[in-house]
Protein backbone atom coordinates (compact mmCIF):
# COMPACT_ATOMS: atom_id res chain seq x y z
CA UNK A 1 0.00 0.00 0.00
CA UNK A 2 1.92 3.16 -1.32
CA UNK A 3 0.58 6.38 1.32
CA UNK A 4 2.43 9.54 1.72
CA UNK A 5 4.95 10.47 4.19
CA UNK A 6 3.90 13.13 5.51
CA UNK A 7 6.94 15.83 7.13
CA UNK A 8 7.34 15.59 11.04
CA UNK A 9 5.18 19.09 11.67
CA UNK A 10 2.36 17.46 10.22
CA UNK A 11 2.95 14.39 13.31
CA UNK A 12 3.58 16.56 16.18
CA UNK A 13 1.29 15.24 18.31
CA UNK A 14 1.69 18.58 20.82
CA UNK A 15 -0.73 20.34 18.24
CA UNK A 16 -3.82 16.81 17.84
CA UNK A 17 -6.47 18.57 19.96
CA UNK A 18 -5.85 21.92 17.87
CA UNK A 19 -5.38 19.84 14.53
CA UNK A 20 -8.99 17.52 15.65
CA UNK A 21 -10.76 20.21 16.55
CA UNK A 22 -10.13 22.21 13.35
CA UNK A 23 -11.97 18.99 11.29
CA UNK A 24 -15.10 19.90 13.23
CA UNK A 25 -15.04 24.09 13.08
CA UNK A 26 -14.81 23.17 9.66
CA UNK A 27 -17.61 20.21 9.39
CA UNK A 28 -19.70 23.21 11.53
CA UNK A 29 -18.72 26.21 8.74
CA UNK A 30 -19.60 23.85 5.96
CA UNK A 31 -22.83 23.16 7.80
CA UNK A 32 -23.91 26.68 9.22
CA UNK A 33 -22.69 28.81 5.99
CA UNK A 34 -23.37 26.22 3.09
CA UNK A 35 -19.36 27.18 2.21
CA UNK A 36 -16.64 24.78 1.52
CA UNK A 37 -13.46 23.64 4.16
CA UNK A 38 -10.55 26.34 5.30
CA UNK A 39 -8.85 27.01 2.38
CA UNK A 40 -6.12 28.51 4.29
CA UNK A 41 -5.59 27.12 7.81
CA UNK A 42 -2.63 28.02 10.06
CA UNK A 43 -2.61 25.34 13.09
CA UNK A 44 -0.38 25.65 16.06
CA UNK A 45 -0.80 24.46 19.88
CA UNK A 46 -1.23 28.07 21.18
CA UNK A 47 -3.31 29.63 18.56
CA UNK A 48 -4.42 28.77 15.68
CA UNK A 49 -6.56 30.65 12.64
CA UNK A 50 -8.34 29.34 9.23
CA UNK A 51 -10.46 31.42 6.90
CA UNK A 52 -13.36 30.80 5.04
CA UNK A 53 -15.37 32.18 1.78
CA UNK A 54 -18.77 33.34 2.81
CA UNK A 55 -21.67 35.37 1.27
CA UNK A 56 -22.46 37.45 3.78
CA UNK A 57 -20.53 38.81 6.91
CA UNK A 58 -21.35 36.53 9.74
CA UNK A 59 -23.27 38.29 12.48
CA UNK A 60 -22.06 38.45 16.23
CA UNK A 61 -24.53 36.23 17.28
CA UNK A 62 -23.24 33.68 14.05
CA UNK A 63 -19.87 33.71 15.63
CA UNK A 64 -21.42 32.87 19.32
CA UNK A 65 -23.45 30.03 17.51
CA UNK A 66 -19.77 28.84 15.82
CA UNK A 67 -18.17 28.48 19.54
CA UNK A 68 -21.28 26.72 20.83
CA UNK A 69 -21.84 24.32 18.08
CA UNK A 70 -18.18 23.34 17.84
CA UNK A 71 -17.78 22.83 21.92
CA UNK A 72 -21.26 20.79 21.61
CA UNK A 73 -19.74 18.29 19.34
CA UNK A 74 -16.49 18.25 21.40
CA UNK A 75 -18.61 16.90 24.44
CA UNK A 76 -20.12 14.68 22.59
CA UNK A 77 -16.39 12.41 22.87
CA UNK A 78 -16.74 10.97 19.94
CA UNK A 79 -14.22 8.53 18.86
CA UNK A 80 -11.51 9.75 15.89
CA UNK A 81 -11.29 6.93 13.55
CA UNK A 82 -8.52 6.68 10.86
CA UNK A 83 -9.16 4.48 7.48
CA UNK A 84 -7.29 3.97 4.52
CA UNK A 85 -8.56 3.79 0.83
CA UNK A 86 -7.78 3.79 -2.62
CA UNK A 87 -8.72 6.99 -4.63
CA UNK A 88 -11.39 4.72 -6.32
CA UNK A 89 -13.11 3.80 -3.41
CA UNK A 90 -13.11 7.05 -1.10
CA UNK A 91 -16.50 7.88 -0.46
CA UNK A 92 -18.42 10.56 -2.58
CA UNK A 93 -18.93 12.84 0.51
CA UNK A 94 -15.29 12.92 0.80
CA UNK A 95 -13.57 16.28 -0.66
CA UNK A 96 -10.50 15.95 -2.31
CA UNK A 97 -9.80 19.30 -3.81
CA UNK A 98 -7.11 19.84 -1.84
CA UNK A 99 -4.93 17.00 -2.56
CA UNK A 100 -1.20 17.73 -3.83
CA UNK A 101 -1.32 16.59 -7.47
CA UNK A 102 2.16 13.62 -6.18
CA UNK A 103 -0.29 12.38 -3.64
CA UNK A 104 -0.14 8.58 -3.36
CA UNK A 105 -3.15 6.52 -4.71
CA UNK A 106 -4.00 5.27 -1.31
CA UNK A 107 -5.24 8.14 0.95
CA UNK A 108 -6.01 8.34 5.00
CA UNK A 109 -9.38 9.39 5.59
CA UNK A 110 -10.00 10.75 9.32
CA UNK A 111 -13.74 10.54 10.75
CA UNK A 112 -14.83 12.56 14.04
CA UNK A 113 -17.28 10.29 14.94
CA UNK A 114 -19.98 10.67 12.28
CA UNK A 115 -19.87 14.36 12.57
CA UNK A 116 -17.02 15.16 9.82
CA UNK A 117 -14.43 13.04 7.85
CA UNK A 118 -11.61 14.20 5.03
CA UNK A 119 -8.47 12.93 3.94
CA UNK A 120 -6.16 14.33 6.15
CA UNK A 121 -1.98 13.32 7.08
CA UNK A 122 -2.16 15.18 10.54
CA UNK A 123 -1.98 14.20 14.08
CA UNK A 124 -5.27 13.48 15.72
CA UNK A 125 -6.76 12.88 19.56
CA UNK A 126 -8.37 9.29 19.42
CA UNK A 127 -11.40 11.16 21.85
CA UNK A 128 -13.28 14.43 21.15
CA UNK A 129 -12.83 14.16 25.14
CA UNK A 130 -8.88 15.18 24.57
CA UNK A 131 -9.56 18.57 22.93
CA UNK A 132 -10.36 20.98 25.38
CA UNK A 133 -12.53 23.95 25.08
CA UNK A 134 -12.49 25.96 21.91
CA UNK A 135 -12.70 29.69 22.39
CA UNK A 136 -12.59 32.24 18.81
CA UNK A 137 -10.16 34.86 20.44
CA UNK A 138 -10.64 37.28 17.62
CA UNK A 139 -12.41 37.21 13.85
CA UNK A 140 -12.11 39.49 11.15
CA UNK A 141 -14.02 40.17 7.71
CA UNK A 142 -12.48 41.25 4.64
CA UNK A 143 -13.61 41.36 0.79
CA UNK A 144 -15.77 37.92 1.55
CA UNK A 145 -13.18 36.12 3.94
CA UNK A 146 -13.83 35.63 7.67
CA UNK A 147 -10.77 34.78 9.56
CA UNK A 148 -11.27 33.24 12.60
CA UNK A 149 -8.44 32.94 15.32
CA UNK A 150 -8.92 30.59 18.21
CA UNK A 151 -7.59 29.00 21.00
CA UNK A 152 -8.35 25.38 23.47
CA UNK A 153 -8.73 25.58 27.02
CA UNK A 154 -7.40 22.54 29.06
CA UNK A 155 -9.76 21.13 31.48
CA UNK A 156 -8.17 22.12 35.29
CA UNK A 157 -7.59 19.10 37.16
CA UNK A 158 -8.76 19.37 40.76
Amino acid sequence: MEINQPAAKFQDMSIAPMHTCEHILNQTMIRMFNCERSRNAHIERKKSKCDYQLQSQPTELQIAQIEERVNSVISQHLPVRIEYCTRDNVPQSIDLSKLPTDASSTLRIVHVGDYDSCACIGAHVENTSEIGTFRIISYSWEEGTLRLRFKLEQKKEL
